[in-house]
């Protein structure tokens, strides 16, 4: 299974410090649905406020890139500019 990798914070909030995650999914989406359904919430938070990087590849729209075993998600904070 993919792994994926929390901010302490997100993780603090929502998985009781876990900070690295193994969950089901071919694709990011799926990943984030299988979050949302063991940790409630966490993936829509992802969603609406955190980045995501594949193997250290940050991507502007994730959610139907291909993982496999494989890969490492990070899950960090955006970053904004202007």
């Amino acid at each position: 299974m993919p792994r994926v990798v929390l901010t302490a914070g997100l993780a603090q909030v929502y998985t009781s410090g876990e900070t690295e995650i193994e969950v089901p999914g071919s694709n990011v989406r799926q990943l984030l649905k299988a979050l949302d359904e063991r940790y409630p919430g966490l993936g829509e938070q992802i969603r609406e406020s955190m980045a995501i990087a594949i193997d250290g590849e940050i991507y502007q729209d994730a959610m139907f890139e291909s993982v496999d075993d494989s890969n490492e998600i990070f899950i960090m904070p955006k970053i904004g500019g202007g």
